[in-house]
């Protein structure tokens, strides 16, 4: 994979971003059992008294993924009780202020808080020029941060423990939908280990994914494990028509989180033309790819109380909730399986 140095700061690392600053007993906690989401804001294009703008935050076993970082993000972060501090990644749907404009801030308080080590940026096309430019009032950071830009219709960044994958959607700009997906390997397979003789001495860490090989004798994974069980998966997409790209990477998905940008039946013209989605277009959505729950977000600063639409939204996906600021979900693996 290949990153682009946004500004260069703090220490380098090279190609590599270490991110690791949890304590031994979060991990323990965390560690392939939970994902912590939270719906930081759910307003569009301005906030408001009432309303944050639309702005999601994920943490997974020790590593935090913020998607979208308008004006006031940082203050619905500390109003929910989380540090910007800890955020390894920042992915950027696309360039409109009210998606990126609390950047240069975020920044700033990372480096107060005498944060070391880098930090990635995922967006669009021009990511770098964007970011370049806005840190022109957020020059100096004892951190490095490093872009990566997105060059395909859809493509995958993994990292340890879990990947984030964006597919192309439909905006007056280039925008992008995002899912986090947790795969969760099968179960260790005792007898098949011991039938293969394989040495105790490797099982631990083939469950771990390692590759190993001894006397000329090579051990996989595979060897050990089960069928892949059903792991984790969260989908968000907002300021976007309705696509085939957003049903389709929605299903599977433990969580559907996209725009319900207007509620009145009228407003279609207007969400067609400025190129976003109503909540009845969101519910098809979630319908067709059953989902078992969507959260609507990024409403209009016209709309006061979004949950008045509930019920005749709900006809077409009842599993629909207006979402409002700082709405949580702790996703865990099924440990039946």
């Amino acid at each position: 994979m290949d990153w682009q140095i946004c500004h260069s700061g703090g220490r380098s690392t090279g190609d590599r971003i270490i991110i690791d600053r949890t304590t031994d007993a979060v991990k323990a906690r965390l560690r392939g059992r939970m994902l912590d989401v939270c719906l930081l804001g759910t307003g569009g294009m301005m906030p408001l008294p009432y309303r944050w703008l639309t702005s999601l935050m994920m943490r997974y076993n020790g590593k935090s993924i913020l998607i979208d970082c308008g004006e006031g993000t940082q203050i619905a972060m500390r109003e929910k009780g989380w540090s910007p501090n800890p955020i390894d990644i920042i992915c950027f749907t696309h360039f409109h202020a009210d998606h990126i404009s609390g950047l240069p801030g975020m920044l700033l308080t990372m480096g107060n808080a005498e944060r070391t080590e880098p930090l990635l940026l995922i967006g669009p096309r021009g990511l770098t020029k964007v970011v370049a430019s806005l840190r022109v009032i957020a020059p100096e950071l004892p951190f490095e941060v490093k872009c990566i830009e997105i060059t395909e219709n859809a493509q995958t960044f993994s990292f340890e423990g879990f990947r984030l994958e964006a597919f192309r959607v439909n905006h007056n700009v280039l925008c992008y939908g995002y899912s986090m997906v947790i795969d969760r390997a099968g179960r260790f397979d005792k007898d098949r280990a011991l039938e293969q003789e394989i040495p105790m001495k490797f099982w631990s860490r083939l469950q771990k994914g390692e590759t190993l090989e001894e006397n000329g004798r090579v051990f996989t994974p595979d060897m050990v494990l089960g069928a892949e069980r059903k792991g984790l998966k969260v989908t968000y997409s907002t300021d976007t028509r309705p696509t085939e790209s957003i049903r389709q990477n929605s299903k599977g998905s433990d969580l559907l989180i996209l725009e319900g940008m207007y509620g009145e039946p009228d407003k279609l013209v207007k969400a067609r033309e400025h190129k976003h989605m109503t909540m009845y277009e969101a519910a098809k959505i979630a319908k067709e790819a059953e989902v078992p729950k969507l959260w609507l977000t990024h409403y209009s600063p016209s709309m006061t109380r979004p949950e008045e639409f509930m019920e005749d939204v709900r006809k077409i996906f009842p599993a629909t909730y207006a979402a409002k600021d700082g709405w949580t979900m702790e996703l865990k693996f099924d440990e039946g399986e």
